[in-house]
Protein backbone atom coordinates (compact mmCIF):
# COMPACT_ATOMS: atom_id res chain seq x y z
CA UNK A 1 0.00 0.00 0.00
CA UNK A 2 1.65 3.50 -1.05
CA UNK A 3 1.16 6.56 0.73
CA UNK A 4 0.41 9.48 -1.08
CA UNK A 5 2.79 12.39 -0.87
CA UNK A 6 2.66 15.98 -2.02
CA UNK A 7 5.17 17.01 -4.41
CA UNK A 8 7.08 18.96 -1.86
CA UNK A 9 7.03 16.65 0.42
CA UNK A 10 8.44 13.80 -1.60
CA UNK A 11 11.47 16.24 -2.66
CA UNK A 12 14.58 15.64 -0.84
CA UNK A 13 14.70 19.47 0.57
CA UNK A 14 17.49 18.22 3.33
CA UNK A 15 19.95 17.26 0.56
CA UNK A 16 18.87 20.45 -1.75
CA UNK A 17 20.15 22.28 1.19
CA UNK A 18 23.77 19.95 1.71
CA UNK A 19 23.80 21.10 -2.06
CA UNK A 20 23.59 24.58 -1.06
CA UNK A 21 26.04 25.26 1.38
CA UNK A 22 28.62 23.42 -1.29
CA UNK A 23 27.32 26.32 -3.43
CA UNK A 24 28.28 28.64 -0.65
CA UNK A 25 31.48 27.13 -0.20
CA UNK A 26 32.84 26.90 -3.60
CA UNK A 27 32.08 30.47 -4.30
CA UNK A 28 33.66 31.63 -1.40
CA UNK A 29 36.51 29.38 -2.03
CA UNK A 30 36.91 30.06 -5.81
CA UNK A 31 36.39 34.01 -5.49
CA UNK A 32 39.43 33.97 -3.11
CA UNK A 33 41.47 31.85 -5.61
CA UNK A 34 41.14 33.78 -8.61
CA UNK A 35 42.36 36.78 -6.87
CA UNK A 36 45.69 35.56 -8.22
CA UNK A 37 47.81 37.03 -10.73
CA UNK A 38 47.64 33.71 -12.47
CA UNK A 39 43.95 34.38 -13.67
CA UNK A 40 42.01 36.81 -15.41
CA UNK A 41 38.67 35.03 -15.99
CA UNK A 42 35.54 35.79 -13.43
CA UNK A 43 35.29 31.78 -11.93
CA UNK A 44 32.67 32.92 -9.86
CA UNK A 45 30.32 33.73 -12.12
CA UNK A 46 30.92 30.60 -14.27
CA UNK A 47 30.43 28.31 -11.95
CA UNK A 48 27.49 29.55 -10.39
CA UNK A 49 26.15 29.27 -14.42
CA UNK A 50 27.73 25.70 -14.12
CA UNK A 51 25.56 25.50 -10.96
CA UNK A 52 22.44 26.83 -12.39
CA UNK A 53 22.81 23.99 -15.53
CA UNK A 54 23.46 21.47 -12.85
CA UNK A 55 19.93 22.30 -10.90
CA UNK A 56 18.07 22.42 -14.26
CA UNK A 57 19.94 18.76 -14.48
CA UNK A 58 18.11 17.70 -11.05
CA UNK A 59 15.06 19.20 -12.52
CA UNK A 60 15.13 17.11 -15.76
CA UNK A 61 16.67 13.53 -13.38
CA UNK A 62 13.21 13.84 -11.68
CA UNK A 63 11.05 12.91 -14.58
CA UNK A 64 12.53 9.71 -14.89
CA UNK A 65 12.09 7.17 -12.07
CA UNK A 66 14.60 4.51 -10.64
CA UNK A 67 12.48 2.13 -13.40
CA UNK A 68 13.26 3.84 -16.72
CA UNK A 69 16.73 4.52 -15.27
CA UNK A 70 17.55 0.91 -14.83
CA UNK A 71 15.83 0.25 -18.47
CA UNK A 72 17.88 3.47 -19.86
CA UNK A 73 20.88 1.76 -17.97
CA UNK A 74 22.89 0.13 -21.04
CA UNK A 75 21.80 2.69 -23.45
CA UNK A 76 23.09 5.60 -21.49
CA UNK A 77 26.33 3.47 -21.12
CA UNK A 78 26.76 3.00 -24.72
CA UNK A 79 26.23 6.54 -25.29
CA UNK A 80 29.41 7.07 -23.14
CA UNK A 81 31.39 4.41 -24.40
CA UNK A 82 30.75 5.73 -28.24
CA UNK A 83 32.04 9.28 -26.70
CA UNK A 84 35.09 7.86 -25.23
CA UNK A 85 35.92 6.55 -28.89
CA UNK A 86 34.94 9.49 -30.84
CA UNK A 87 37.01 11.85 -28.11
CA UNK A 88 40.48 9.51 -29.34
CA UNK A 89 39.54 9.43 -32.95
CA UNK A 90 38.21 13.32 -32.94
CA UNK A 91 40.86 16.19 -34.86
CA UNK A 92 42.12 18.29 -32.14
CA UNK A 93 40.26 21.31 -33.83
CA UNK A 94 37.23 20.09 -31.55
CA UNK A 95 39.44 17.82 -29.07
CA UNK A 96 42.38 19.89 -28.08
CA UNK A 97 45.06 17.91 -26.15
CA UNK A 98 45.79 19.61 -22.51
CA UNK A 99 48.90 18.51 -20.08
CA UNK A 100 49.25 15.71 -22.44
CA UNK A 101 45.95 14.42 -22.31
CA UNK A 102 43.26 14.56 -25.13
CA UNK A 103 40.12 14.37 -22.40
CA UNK A 104 37.55 17.52 -23.67
CA UNK A 105 35.56 18.15 -26.45
CA UNK A 106 35.86 22.13 -27.20
CA UNK A 107 32.31 22.76 -28.31
CA UNK A 108 31.42 26.80 -29.76
CA UNK A 109 29.63 28.48 -27.29
CA UNK A 110 29.11 26.03 -24.85
CA UNK A 111 33.09 25.57 -23.96
CA UNK A 112 35.35 22.24 -22.45
CA UNK A 113 33.04 19.45 -21.81
CA UNK A 114 34.92 15.99 -20.40
CA UNK A 115 32.97 12.94 -21.47
CA UNK A 116 34.23 10.83 -18.70
CA UNK A 117 32.92 12.90 -16.01
CA UNK A 118 29.36 11.21 -17.68
CA UNK A 119 30.27 8.28 -18.10
CA UNK A 120 31.12 7.50 -14.01
CA UNK A 121 27.45 7.78 -13.57
CA UNK A 122 26.43 5.67 -16.83
CA UNK A 123 28.83 3.22 -15.40
CA UNK A 124 26.91 3.00 -11.92
CA UNK A 125 24.07 2.97 -13.73
CA UNK A 126 24.93 -0.39 -15.97
CA UNK A 127 26.37 -2.36 -12.93
CA UNK A 128 23.48 -1.70 -10.85
CA UNK A 129 21.40 -3.17 -13.43
CA UNK A 130 23.66 -5.26 -14.32
CA UNK A 131 24.00 -6.98 -10.43
CA UNK A 132 20.49 -7.00 -10.08
CA UNK A 133 19.84 -8.80 -13.47
CA UNK A 134 22.13 -11.55 -12.81
CA UNK A 135 20.83 -11.90 -9.12
CA UNK A 136 17.50 -12.44 -10.68
CA UNK A 137 18.83 -15.09 -13.14
CA UNK A 138 20.59 -16.92 -10.68
CA UNK A 139 18.14 -16.85 -7.95
CA UNK A 140 20.33 -19.84 -6.03
CA UNK A 141 23.73 -18.60 -5.38
CA UNK A 142 27.16 -20.77 -5.54
CA UNK A 143 30.83 -20.14 -6.31
CA UNK A 144 30.52 -20.35 -9.79
CA UNK A 145 27.37 -17.45 -10.10
CA UNK A 146 29.82 -15.11 -7.85
CA UNK A 147 32.89 -15.58 -10.21
CA UNK A 148 30.80 -15.00 -13.36
CA UNK A 149 29.08 -12.08 -11.57
CA UNK A 150 32.49 -10.86 -10.63
CA UNK A 151 33.77 -11.21 -14.52
CA UNK A 152 30.94 -9.84 -15.65
CA UNK A 153 31.40 -6.41 -13.66
CA UNK A 154 34.87 -6.56 -14.29
CA UNK A 155 34.38 -6.80 -18.23
CA UNK A 156 31.86 -3.73 -17.91
CA UNK A 157 34.30 -1.38 -16.01
CA UNK A 158 37.24 -2.55 -18.57
CA UNK A 159 35.92 -1.16 -21.55
CA UNK A 160 35.72 2.47 -20.53
CA UNK A 161 38.83 2.54 -18.23
CA UNK A 162 40.78 1.18 -21.11
CA UNK A 163 39.17 3.63 -23.19
CA UNK A 164 39.82 6.57 -20.88
CA UNK A 165 43.41 5.91 -19.70
CA UNK A 166 44.31 6.45 -23.71
CA UNK A 167 43.61 9.64 -23.33
CA UNK A 168 45.55 9.13 -20.59
CA UNK A 169 43.72 10.28 -17.52
CA UNK A 170 44.74 8.29 -14.72
CA UNK A 171 42.38 10.06 -12.01
CA UNK A 172 39.37 9.40 -14.01
CA UNK A 173 40.76 5.85 -14.60
CA UNK A 174 41.33 5.67 -10.54
CA UNK A 175 37.50 6.89 -9.93
CA UNK A 176 36.57 3.83 -11.88
CA UNK A 177 38.56 1.33 -9.91
CA UNK A 178 36.83 2.36 -7.03
CA UNK A 179 33.36 2.39 -8.55
CA UNK A 180 33.96 -1.05 -8.88
CA UNK A 181 35.47 -1.77 -6.16
CA UNK A 182 32.69 -0.35 -3.96
CA UNK A 183 29.69 -1.94 -6.12
CA UNK A 184 32.00 -5.83 -5.88
CA UNK A 185 31.78 -4.99 -2.32
CA UNK A 186 27.90 -4.65 -2.20
CA UNK A 187 27.14 -6.68 -4.91
CA UNK A 188 26.39 -10.15 -2.56
CA UNK A 189 29.53 -12.00 -4.51
CA UNK A 190 30.95 -14.36 -1.25
CA UNK A 191 34.11 -13.29 0.81
CA UNK A 192 35.27 -16.41 -0.28
CA UNK A 193 35.73 -14.70 -3.86
CA UNK A 194 36.88 -10.71 -2.53
CA UNK A 195 39.15 -11.23 -0.13
CA UNK A 196 41.66 -13.09 -2.07
CA UNK A 197 40.88 -10.70 -4.93
CA UNK A 198 41.11 -7.59 -2.88
CA UNK A 199 44.63 -9.14 -1.46
CA UNK A 200 45.80 -10.12 -4.55
CA UNK A 201 45.21 -6.97 -5.99
CA UNK A 202 46.48 -5.26 -3.08
CA UNK A 203 49.48 -7.05 -3.18
CA UNK A 204 50.26 -6.42 -7.04
CA UNK A 205 49.77 -2.86 -6.42
CA UNK A 206 52.02 -2.97 -3.71
CA UNK A 207 54.50 -4.72 -5.65
CA UNK A 208 54.20 -2.54 -9.01
CA UNK A 209 54.59 0.46 -6.46
CA UNK A 210 58.19 -0.76 -4.84
CA UNK A 211 58.92 -1.49 -8.53
CA UNK A 212 58.59 2.26 -9.30
CA UNK A 213 60.37 3.47 -6.58
CA UNK A 214 63.34 0.90 -7.06
CA UNK A 215 63.58 -0.51 -9.88
CA UNK A 216 62.22 2.15 -12.63
CA UNK A 217 63.63 0.75 -15.56
CA UNK A 218 61.63 -2.39 -15.24
CA UNK A 219 58.53 -0.91 -16.59
CA UNK A 220 59.88 2.54 -17.80
CA UNK A 221 58.35 1.23 -20.89
CA UNK A 222 54.68 1.05 -19.90
CA UNK A 223 54.93 3.93 -17.95
CA UNK A 224 55.55 8.06 -18.77
CA UNK A 225 58.43 9.92 -17.22
CA UNK A 226 56.15 12.17 -15.86
CA UNK A 227 53.98 9.31 -13.91
CA UNK A 228 57.25 8.63 -12.32
CA UNK A 229 57.54 11.98 -11.18
CA UNK A 230 54.52 12.60 -9.43
CA UNK A 231 55.26 9.41 -7.61
CA UNK A 232 59.04 10.29 -6.51
CA UNK A 233 57.53 13.76 -6.02
CA UNK A 234 54.87 12.81 -3.55
CA UNK A 235 57.66 10.41 -1.72
CA UNK A 236 60.30 13.50 -1.52
CA UNK A 237 58.20 16.29 -2.89
CA UNK A 238 62.06 19.21 -1.49
CA UNK A 239 63.91 17.32 -3.65
CA UNK A 240 61.85 18.03 -6.95
CA UNK A 241 60.43 21.61 -5.89
CA UNK A 242 61.15 22.58 -9.01
CA UNK A 243 59.35 20.49 -11.32
CA UNK A 244 56.77 17.70 -10.03
CA UNK A 245 56.99 18.77 -6.28
CA UNK A 246 56.30 22.10 -6.80
CA UNK A 247 52.48 21.58 -6.20
CA UNK A 248 52.62 19.68 -3.09
CA UNK A 249 54.87 21.96 -1.40
CA UNK A 250 53.00 25.47 -2.30
CA UNK A 251 49.73 23.25 -0.84
CA UNK A 252 51.72 22.01 2.11
CA UNK A 253 52.83 25.68 2.57
CA UNK A 254 49.44 27.04 2.09
CA UNK A 255 47.75 24.89 4.34
CA UNK A 256 50.20 24.47 6.92
CA UNK A 257 50.27 28.22 6.97
CA UNK A 258 46.67 28.33 8.15
CA UNK A 259 47.29 26.89 11.05
CA UNK A 260 44.05 26.59 13.59
CA UNK A 261 41.66 29.64 12.51
CA UNK A 262 43.28 30.54 9.31
CA UNK A 263 44.51 33.82 7.46
CA UNK A 264 40.86 34.89 6.75
CA UNK A 265 38.83 35.28 3.96
CA UNK A 266 41.32 36.42 0.58
CA UNK A 267 44.38 37.43 3.04
CA UNK A 268 45.97 34.22 1.12
CA UNK A 269 50.20 34.47 0.92
CA UNK A 270 50.86 31.46 -0.67
CA UNK A 271 50.36 31.37 -4.47
CA UNK A 272 49.18 27.87 -5.41
CA UNK A 273 48.93 26.62 -9.41
CA UNK A 274 45.44 25.98 -10.03
CA UNK A 275 43.96 26.66 -6.42
CA UNK A 276 40.72 27.02 -8.29
CA UNK A 277 40.55 23.64 -9.33
CA UNK A 278 42.20 20.57 -8.14
CA UNK A 279 44.33 22.85 -5.27
CA UNK A 280 41.28 24.22 -4.07
CA UNK A 281 41.52 22.53 -0.27
CA UNK A 282 44.90 24.83 0.09
CA UNK A 283 42.75 27.72 -0.04
CA UNK A 284 40.23 26.81 2.26
CA UNK A 285 43.10 25.28 4.72
CA UNK A 286 44.99 28.55 4.21
CA UNK A 287 41.90 30.82 4.57
CA UNK A 288 40.12 29.59 7.41
CA UNK A 289 42.51 27.33 8.64
CA UNK A 290 41.86 23.84 10.93
CA UNK A 291 38.70 24.99 11.70
CA UNK A 292 37.39 25.55 8.39
CA UNK A 293 39.01 22.33 6.56
CA UNK A 294 37.45 20.68 9.63
CA UNK A 295 33.61 22.19 8.50
CA UNK A 296 34.06 21.22 5.06
CA UNK A 297 35.14 17.73 5.75
CA UNK A 298 32.18 17.36 7.54
CA UNK A 299 29.90 18.78 5.42
CA UNK A 300 30.98 15.76 3.27
CA UNK A 301 30.58 13.20 5.71
CA UNK A 302 27.09 15.13 6.42
CA UNK A 303 26.21 14.30 2.36
CA UNK A 304 27.66 10.65 2.80
CA UNK A 305 25.58 10.24 5.74
CA UNK A 306 22.82 11.42 3.72
CA UNK A 307 23.23 8.70 0.72
CA UNK A 308 24.09 5.82 2.75
CA UNK A 309 20.60 6.64 4.77
CA UNK A 310 18.96 6.59 1.32
CA UNK A 311 20.65 3.60 0.39
CA UNK A 312 19.32 1.97 3.70
CA UNK A 313 15.68 3.09 3.38
CA UNK A 314 14.75 2.43 -0.45
CA UNK A 315 13.59 -1.14 -1.25
CA UNK A 316 14.81 -1.61 -4.07
CA UNK A 317 18.26 -3.52 -4.93
CA UNK A 318 18.39 -1.22 -8.10
CA UNK A 319 18.48 1.52 -5.72
CA UNK A 320 20.51 0.72 -3.35
CA UNK A 321 23.66 -0.76 -6.00
CA UNK A 322 22.94 2.97 -7.57
CA UNK A 323 23.62 4.39 -3.85
CA UNK A 324 26.68 2.39 -3.58
CA UNK A 325 28.07 3.49 -6.48
CA UNK A 326 27.63 7.03 -5.95
CA UNK A 327 28.75 6.80 -2.43
CA UNK A 328 31.82 5.09 -3.13
CA UNK A 329 32.39 7.68 -6.56
CA UNK A 330 31.96 10.66 -4.06
CA UNK A 331 34.31 9.38 -1.40
CA UNK A 332 37.39 8.28 -3.35
CA UNK A 333 36.89 12.32 -5.09
CA UNK A 334 37.02 13.82 -1.19
CA UNK A 335 40.00 10.67 0.13
CA UNK A 336 41.96 11.51 -2.97
CA UNK A 337 41.96 15.25 -3.78
CA UNK A 338 42.09 16.35 0.23
CA UNK A 339 44.81 13.21 0.52
CA UNK A 340 47.11 14.59 -2.51
CA UNK A 341 46.62 18.08 -1.04
CA UNK A 342 48.04 17.74 1.95
CA UNK A 343 51.22 14.71 1.11
CA UNK A 344 49.20 11.71 1.81
CA UNK A 345 48.13 10.15 -1.68
CA UNK A 346 50.25 11.51 -4.66
CA UNK A 347 48.91 14.21 -7.18
CA UNK A 348 45.64 13.11 -9.76
CA UNK A 349 43.84 15.32 -11.25
CA UNK A 350 40.96 14.66 -9.47
CA UNK A 351 38.44 17.84 -8.57
CA UNK A 352 36.95 18.47 -4.99
CA UNK A 353 33.13 17.51 -5.86
CA UNK A 354 31.11 20.56 -5.75
CA UNK A 355 33.44 22.68 -4.88
CA UNK A 356 35.96 23.19 -7.44
CA UNK A 357 35.92 24.75 -10.48
CA UNK A 358 35.07 22.78 -13.26
CA UNK A 359 31.38 22.68 -16.03
CA UNK A 360 32.20 18.86 -16.43
CA UNK A 361 32.82 17.84 -12.96
CA UNK A 362 29.79 19.70 -11.58
CA UNK A 363 27.57 18.27 -14.26
CA UNK A 364 28.50 14.97 -13.88
CA UNK A 365 28.28 15.09 -10.13
CA UNK A 366 24.56 17.06 -10.11
CA UNK A 367 23.80 13.77 -12.70
CA UNK A 368 24.35 11.47 -9.88
CA UNK A 369 22.81 13.34 -7.20
CA UNK A 370 19.73 14.04 -9.87
CA UNK A 371 19.37 10.52 -9.39
CA UNK A 372 19.86 10.24 -5.95
CA UNK A 373 16.57 12.84 -6.08
CA UNK A 374 14.72 10.58 -8.45
CA UNK A 375 15.25 7.33 -5.43
CA UNK A 376 13.37 9.65 -3.06
CA UNK A 377 11.21 11.38 -5.37
CA UNK A 378 9.61 8.23 -6.62
CA UNK A 379 10.31 6.36 -3.18
CA UNK A 380 7.15 4.03 -2.33
CA UNK A 381 6.44 2.89 1.79
CA UNK A 382 4.82 -0.28 1.38
CA UNK A 383 2.37 -1.48 4.69
CA UNK A 384 4.11 -4.82 4.42
CA UNK A 385 7.56 -4.09 3.37
CA UNK A 386 9.72 -6.45 0.15
CA UNK A 387 11.90 -5.91 -2.00
CA UNK A 388 10.84 -4.78 -5.04
CA UNK A 389 13.22 -4.06 -8.31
Amino acid sequence: MNTKKKVGERFDWALAFIIFLFFIVSCISISSAQTSGQYGTNFVVMQIAWYVVGAIIIGMSLFFDPDQYRKLAWYLYGFGILLLIILIFAPESIAEPRNGAKSWFTLPGVGSIQPSEFMKTFMILAMSRLIVDHHQKYIYKTIKTDLLLLFKLLGVSFVPLFLIMQQPDLGTGLVLIAITLGLIFVSGITWKIILPSFTFFGILAGVILSIAIWKPDIIDKFVDDYQFGRIYSWLDPYSYQSKEGFHLIKSLQAIGSGEITGKGYNAWEVDVPERHTDFIFSVIGEEFGFIGSSIVISLYFLLIYHLIKIALDTKSQFNAYLCAGIISMTTFHVFQNIGMTVGLLPITGIPLPLISYGGSSLMGNMLALGIIFSIRFYHRNYMFSTNND
